[in-house]
């Protein structure tokens, strides 16, 4: 039963009340007696004789939303489902181990996926029925959560043993799909393969792949960007460029606070679910930042440096690390925070620049984006961009600079603006594996935007969340998946793990403090000891000695976010070369033999691995810069080093001072115990020097930069 609380007599609480994840708390006082996901819900099912009623979602959902207020809030569905089951609610953000291993059971079952994700199943944790959102009452060709639960409650009392006999069914079946064949070493071929499918796929008129909607898929653009630089292919280099165009153009990007939405709705990247997520910061943040180095065009470093703007502004913590998300609705409205009618446009701005702005961004007085708007929506707009600028600078006598001007003034007042909105629900859990990402990313914008590695505000923002990490969410050598209020908790996955060492070797070359890869070297000897399958190879999601859901999954698809066993893969490689220890090359070599027979299926759905296999197939460099980081000569060497999009080298500094005397970066000089050799390779006639190896063959030391980006770029 629900609980009184102490603190205010008139409102109950279910077992959720004292949960950290922010959305267990959104349903704390749901008349739905929710339990956490733990034994007590599973021994009271088994002493009530229950079935489990599962439901999976996270706090920025917006379907998650509508079946809370339609269903869970309502006191006659809480008492129908207190009464049939024990009531179980996950965060799939903090247990991503459940939500996999059920959104894996209910793809099976039903051919779709989704949250809120809706499992009913035995005390055992043996799933027999699966759904994403139900509607409370059946109609419009969907079947309603009250008949669902009617059934289910028939069911149980009368034909229980063919619910049993399902739920065994059902985990035969994940059993079976869940095996793991390995195979030979992929043929360079594989990469070509995956090249070729994704163009079938690629959207030519609007960008991006497939028909309906659109998301982002930042892995399949930085794979094409590789592909670019290996083949000279114009057309993989196009894909990404009208891609990243028709995505900073349309409305899935908030041109007002900068980040991007989730996905679109639509093929045109007009109509986005307007939540924001951490990891689609990072992940996007960073194919802008590679477009930069491969065509040197300025509007992909903007766009780089503004969604920084909006996560350093809105979604840093105080204690460095970064929130998860925000959401999709505000005040029960998607999307009511960012849309805007041409009348409050010109309110704010005045009948000429508004009527400039409503030009510039297609603003409508019957709105802009469809038929189906009704209510509150009527007449609402969508920021976006329907022509070039240019056009519109010459329609209005400017030049595009004068225009650019006048657009950033309007903006910053439609901002001040729209702060005084209510504003949408952050989820301000810190996430390891997401903000690892966030490191990765802001470390390789310092390393391409900044003019030395003494630190800028992208570094300092990327080593305060490593910090962060590394002080509160990580206890010898073992990472914390989540942090909120306070307290760390749930053991860390492979993402975590995989992201967070993904993060050190970004920052170790955007700082070359060898303390990050000392962390980089720790952390994936734990993943080695912890994650690691001797008898099939591979990593495992969770660590042996975390709780098992069902079974031990291990993950290669790539996701919205790309699977941990590829990213892995690369770092492995890339340890392989920095540290020369041939354990880390030899479990990089059984990993792609373990997963190679399942990538060989669907090359295109392995982006991120063909990354991997794309720095395995080489050429790929390891560079040992030798240099005093005070010194111009050692600067140089090492901006021209970061700044061209070569992404198949690492970068190691061998910091030899001129003057021992004044050495105030002694910090720098751990890396001869992370690196075996670094230490003889030392500066020659007192000037910066490069080492440059590739593919067990060593070029002759150089003062030359040219001659050792001329070497890498044949």
């Amino acid at each position: 039963m629900n609980k009184k609380a102490d603190e205010n007599p008139e409102k109950t609480y279910n077992h959720l009340k004292n949960e950290k994840s922010p959305y267990l708390i959104q349903h704390a006082q749901n008349p739905v007696d929710w339990y956490p996901w733990g034994e007590e819900a599973f021994k009271k099912a088994k002493e009530e004789d229950k079935p489990i009623f599962l439901s999976i979602g996270y706090s920025t959902c917006h379907w998650c939303h509508v079946m809370a207020h339609e269903s869970f809030e309502d006191p006659e569905i809480g008492d129908l489902i207190n009464n049939t089951f024990v009531a179980v609610k996950v965060d799939r953000e903090e247990r991503p181990d459940i939500d996999s291993v059920y959104m894996t059971i209910c793809q099976l079952m039903t051919g779709t996926g989704g949250w809120p994700l809706t499992i009913i199943m035995t005390p055992n944790k043996e799933p027999f029925f699966a759904g994403t959102y139900l509607p409370k009452e059946t109609g419009y060709g969907s079947v309603g959560l009250r008949d669902v639960v009617l059934n289910v409650r028939d069911l149980w009392r009368n034909e229980r043993d063919e619910l049993l006999n399902s739920g065994h069914q059902v985990l035969e079946v994940l059993e079976d799909v869940s095996s793991q064949t390995t195979g030979n070493e992929l043929d360079p071929g594989t990469i070509n393969k995956t090249y070729y499918s994704l163009s079938r796929v690629f959207d030519d008129e609007n960008g991006g792949f497939g028909d309906f909607q659109k998301f982002p898929t930042p892995h399949n653009l930085t794979f094409l960007l590789r592909y670019w630089k290996r083949t000279g292919s114009k057309n993989a280099l196009q894909m990404v460029l009208k891609t990243l165009d028709a995505m900073a153009e349309g409305g899935i990007y908030d041109h007002i606070g900068f980040g991007f939405h989730r996905y679109s709705v639509d093929p045109q990247w007009l109509v986005p679910h307007f939540e924001k997520m951490l990891y689609d910061q990072a992940l996007i943040s960073m194919v802008y930042i590679e477009a930069f180095q491969a065509t040197e065009d300025q509007r992909y470093k903007k766009i780089a440096e503004e969604i920084f703007e909006y996560v350093l502004r809105d979604m840093k913590s105080s204690e460095g690390g970064f929130y998860s998300a925000e959401d999709a609705d505000t005040e029960g409205v998607e999307g009511k925070f960012y849309l805007w009618k041409r009348p409050e446009i010109m309110d704010v701005l005045g009948p000429d620049d508004g009527e400039l702005i409503s030009n510039v961004f297609n603003i409508r007085e019957t709105g802009n984006f469809g038929s189906e708007l009704t209510g509150e929506h009527v007449g609402a707009n969508i920021f976006h961009i329907k022509e070039p600028l240019d056009n519109t600078a010459e329609r209005y006598h400017l030049t595009v600079d004068e225009l650019k001007r006048k657009i950033e003034i309007s903006r910053l007042k439609l901002f001040e603006a729209r702060r005084k909105r209510a504003h949408p629900h952050k989820d301000d859990k810190v996430l390891a594996d997401w903000n690892g990402l966030m490191v990765a990313a802001l470390s390789k914008a310092s390393q391409v935007f900044g003019e030395d590695f003494k630190g800028n505000i992208y570094s300092e923002a990327a080593e305060s969340a490593m910090n962060f990490i590394l002080d509160e969410m990580c206890e010898q050598d073992r990472l914390f998946h989540r942090y909120r209020d306070g307290e760390a908790g749930i053991p860390g996955t492979l993402d975590d793990y995989a992201f967070v060492v993904w993060g050190l070797l970004e920052l170790y070359e955007a700082t070359f403090k060898p303390r990050y890869l000392e962390k980089a070297v720790k952390l994936t000897k734990t993943l080695l000891n912890y994650f690691w399958d001797d008898l099939n190879g591979g990593f495992y999601f969770t660590a042996s000695d975390s709780e098992q859901v069902l079974l031990r999954e291990k993950k290669i698809y790539d996701g919205a976010i790309p699977s941990g066993n590829s990213v892995q893969f690369l770092n492995l490689l890339k340890l392989a070369r920095i540290t020369e220890n041939q354990e880390f090359e030899v479990k990089a070599h059984e990993l792609e033999e373990s997963f190679s027979t399942a990538v060989k299926k669907a090359p295109p759905a392995h982006t991120k691995f063909m990354e991997a296999l794309d720095f395995r197939v080489g050429p790929s460099y390891s560079v040992v810069l030798a240099g005093d980081p005070s010194c111009e000569d050692t600067v140089k060497m090492v901006n021209g080093l970061k700044k061209p999009f070569i992404p198949n080298r690492v970068i190691i500094l061998n910091p030899k001072l001129k003057s021992e005397v004044e050495n105030n970066l002694k910090e720098l000089s751990g890396i001869k115990d992370v690196s075996k050799s670094v230490e003889i390779k030392g500066m020659i006639d007192n000037k910066a020097t490069v080492y440059m190896c590739s593919d067990n063959s060593c070029q002759t030391p150089t003062h030359s930069l040219e001659d050792v980006l001329k070497l890498m770029d044949d």
